[in-house]
């Protein structure tokens, strides 16, 4: 890339996407003609002229004739990218649009009879933010940064570079958006003192200063350690960074891709809908209903971030009004899950990257939901800091996407980010454990390989399993994708060599492959799931990693145990049946017995420490067969040199 190329930066999001970019005075959000960055992530389908070409608009058009349009307005799609309809059904109640079931277990979102991917939809956003920068810039935009939520998975990752590209743009970098951030405010800040001296809506690039807390434990004098609690429209994340001379390293992240002001929203609609149902005796299931309630319930949780209450008032029809007044107290005691279930990932996070609450030296809060008291109070009370505010957590991730962009484009070459992957990758080995290659929270890009052989003598194929998860068995991991190496010679079992390499590129996307070195045969893939982590299956993973830990590495240490029985005997016995002659009758016999005993004992026994002292005697009690046994070997090798 050449330092005068264009890039752009884009904040994709569930309720505002926003796009930005770089000169020599700083990023730049670029506003409409109200001064407005945010352009709604909201897209309506109405009758055109021509009844074959429907009408399309976006933003704030589209959001502003939602009631009216509620059966053909989308929102929030972003929690629909990379998902399989399964996994959306609790979302399906608070949707006005029809969404289907779509090719191999994706989702669609169903029109007046027309069929719309989460991606296209998606597109269709990114092209309005891309003719902004082209009317504001006056030149074609082709390149662009996008962030995502730090725990996206390959799917919802894959799918946003697909809803680029259809708009329009190469997806020059993939972003988790805490990380964008954090390079949006600088870090720098001390005593959460704003900046001063930089033109309105602009602001100066990084320039990270002294923290007087790692100078006191000996660290580097211009490094920090900064908590970037990101809570939007459908996502939160949760990322720990190390600031050191400009460069922008991941500690550990957290998260969970089904958690934001959306959740915010319907504890007010389901709070409504109960109180509609008992006074009333009705269920509001129309779309248009369904549309009003869900902005009467933004603009509640808008009032009751500034005002102690908030009038509810919504007309059911047929002369029926519902009433209620809210307070903020009543609101925060729905909210109260919620919120904690932030903290309790904010707890993670901290923990794995291997620090306690004291050693972090800023705190910063980034989404629109972050606007919520009840948020910043416990999010206060947690880091046991005021978090940091001086730039609009709105528009703070699109200027973190276009400081990247110019990183990239060459136009700053002062500062490096780098990001990890969430979750740890691995394969599935014989017996059914996971083999991890990748730990979650490894910096990316990069690259971990492993050897791995044959089980079974003569296989001429091996089915490798793509697994993504915390648990030592393969059972409870996520599968990501599988794939088969083939056209290995046959040879026998623990000869073939076969690296296996996982490549994860700086956008967070895996490539897996596998070479068998004594025949050159290789095979790969790049991981393209069909749908993306629930949010239970974030949930179980990190939980169930913790709570199961000294059972699962049991479990993991029982199969390689299993298995290097298995290897041992039969490698015995074929041992015996070459060369078992050279044995007096007597020794055979206790070789053969041996075989037996250490089988049935594998089978019955849950003692592994027994185990492993029987496998360790069992070599030693078949040491003179292995000797005899490789002698004959040299001997045939000889005997086909001459």
């Amino acid at each position: 890339m050449t330092s005068d190329e264009l890039i752009v930066g884009i904040d994709l999001g569930t309720t505002f996407s926003l796009v930005a970019y770089v000169d020599e005075l700083g990023p730049h959000i670029i506003r409409d003609d109200r001064g407005d960055g945010r352009v709604p992530s909201v897209m309506a389908v109405t009758p055109g002229a021509d009844a074959a070409l429907p009408r399309v608009t976006i933003g704030w058009e589209a959001r502003n004739h939602a009631l009216e349009n509620a059966r053909t307005t989308v929102y929030s799609v972003k929690r629909l990218i990379g998902k399989s309809f399964a996994e959306i059904a609790e979302d399906l109640p608070f949707l006005s649009y029809g969404v289907t079931s779509g090719p191999r277990d994706t989702l669609q979102v169903e029109i007046d009879g027309r069929h719309y991917s989460p991606e296209e939809i998606s597109s269709v956003i990114l092209n309005a933010l891309r003719q902004r920068a082209e009317q504001h810039l006056g030149r074609p935009v082709r390149k662009a940064v996008i962030t995502v939520p730090a725990y996206f998975d390959d799917a919802q990752r894959q799918a946003t570079r697909d809803a680029g590209r259809a708009a329009g743009l190469e997806v020059v970098r993939i972003v988790n958006e805490p990380t964008a951030a954090a390079l949006a405010y600088g870090i720098g800040v001390e005593a959460n003192q704003p900046r001063t001296g930089v033109p309105a809506g602009r602001m100066a690039l990084p320039t990270p200063t002294c923290a007087t807390s790692h100078q006191e434990r000996g660290d580097t004098a211009n490094a920090q350690t900064v908590a970037v609690y990101d809570l939007g429209g459908g996502t939160f994340d949760i990322s720990i960074l190390r600031i050191e001379d400009g460069v922008f390293q991941v500690l550990s992240t957290a998260g969970d891709t089904h958690l934001g002001g959306d959740d915010f929203d319907r504890t007010l609609i389901r709070l409504v809908g109960a109180d509609v149902q008992r006074q009333f005796a009705v269920e509001i299931t129309s779309p248009a209903t369904m549309q009003a309630l869900r902005g009467l319930a933004e603009a509640v949780k808008i009032r009751l971030s500034e005002h102690e209450h908030a009038e509810i008032e919504l007309d059911l029809g047929k002369n029926r009004v519902y009433r209620r007044t809210i307070s903020r107290g009543d609101y925060e005691t729905m909210l109260g899950p919620l919120v904690e279930r932030t903290i309790a990932l904010c707890q993670h996070a901290v923990r794995d990257a291997g620090l306690t609450i004291d050693k972090i030296d800023q705190a910063i809060i980034v989404g629109g939901s972050t606007r919520t008291p009840l948020v910043r109070r416990r999010m206060g009370e947690f880091f046991g800091r005021l978090p940091y505010t001086a730039l609009n957590p709105d528009e703070v991730v699109a200027l973190g996407a276009a400081i990247q962009a110019a990183i990239l484009s060459g136009r700053h070459t002062d500062m490096l980010l780098l990001d990890v992957t969430p979750l740890s990758l691995g394969i599935e080995t014989m017996g059914g454990a996971m083999g991890k290659l990748i730990v979650r929270n490894t910096t990316i890009p990069c690259r971990a390989t492993e050897m791995f052989t044959t089980f079974v003598d003569g296989q001429t194929a091996i089915k490798l399993n793509v697994l993504q998860g915390e648990r030592e068995l393969a059972a409870d991991c996520r599968s990501l994708g599988e794939f088969n190496l083939a056209g290995i010679p046959p040879m026998p079992a623990g000869l073939p060599k076969l690296e296996v390499e996982f490549l994860i590129d700086a956008n967070g996307i895996l490539n897996v492959s596998a070479k068998e070195l004594r025949s050159g045969q290789q095979a790969g893939i790049q991981i393209i799931p069909n749908r993306g982590l629930t949010r239970e299956e974030v949930t179980r993973i990190t939980r169930d990693s913790i709570a199961h830990a000294r059972d699962d590495i049991d479990a993991h240490r029982r199969i390689d145990l299993i298995n290097q029985v298995e290897f041992d005997t039969h490698k015995t016995e074929q041992m015996l049946a070459k060369v078992g002659d050279q044995l007096d009758l007597a020794e055979r016999q206790r070789i053969e017995l041996a075989i037996a005993e250490l089988r049935h004992f594998a089978r019955e026994t849950n003692d592994l420490n027994a185990l492993h002292q029987r496998l360790t005697e069992f070599g030693h009690r078949t040491l003179h067969l292995a000797e005899l046994g490789i002698r004959a070997a040299l001997q045939e090798r000889e005997n086909v040199g001459t």
